[in-house]
């Protein structure tokens, strides 16, 4: 038989990979958490993704198409420039200590973890930045516009220096899970633009 199986036609096993691969990680994920979280066998996971490689590139791409969604929706919602720049650095402090047990931002986990040493995990990094720096650099092109940024910088290098503030956020959102220091961030990475 060719092809995948019908039953694996939805999101729901690759939403369960994901589960398992953003809380250990590609290197911590063992092929029976995978099976145990998605209710497959082994002969079943790799019948319908080939091997563990292939299944955590999907879960990786799942992952960022969730996070462009919701990034865009801050980016392009109601507010000021400004002010949607707040939503989403404000999301992000709110990802990284939610719940009881928070996990790390899976996409710069991958990035640290398989990045250097992972093409395809390479690829889908800098694709996904690629399309966050875009939706940012619109963000501060509008704000030029309206007299919210200055336009003393093209909108593109206030985009890429918010990005590594951005990205700065979350890493010390999970080696310092300290609410009102990631606030103190925040507040300090918008009184510079």
């Amino acid at each position: 038989m060719s092809g995948r199986p019908r039953e694996f036609e939805g999101e729901d096993v690759i939403e369960a990979a994901m589960d398992v691969f953003w809380s250990h990680g590609y290197e911590g994920s063992s092929t029976q958490a995978l099976c145990e979280r998605t209710g497959l066998g082994r002969g079943s996971l790799y019948n319908a993704f080939g091997n563990k490689q292939a299944l955590y590139l999907q879960a990786l791409r799942f992952y960022h198409e969730r996070g462009i969604r919701i990034q865009s929706g801050i980016l392009n919602g109601p507010g000021t420039p400004r002010e949607r720049l707040r939503a989403l650095l404000e999301w992000g402090i709110g990802e990284d200590l939610a719940g009881p047990h928070p996990r790390s931002c899976m996409a710069l986990f991958a990035a640290m973890e398989r990045g250097r040493k992972d093409p395809a995990v390479r690829e889908i990094t800098h694709e996904y930045g690629a399309r966050f720096e875009g939706m940012l650099c619109h963000v501060f092109a509008l704000g030029q516009r309206s007299g919210d940024f200055s336009a003393g910088r093209p909108a593109l290098e206030q985009a890429r220096a918010f990005m590594s503030s951005y990205y700065g956020l979350r890493v010390l959102g999970q080696s310092m899970a300290d609410g009102e220091l990631l606030h103190d961030v925040l507040e300090g990475t918008l009184a510079r633009l």
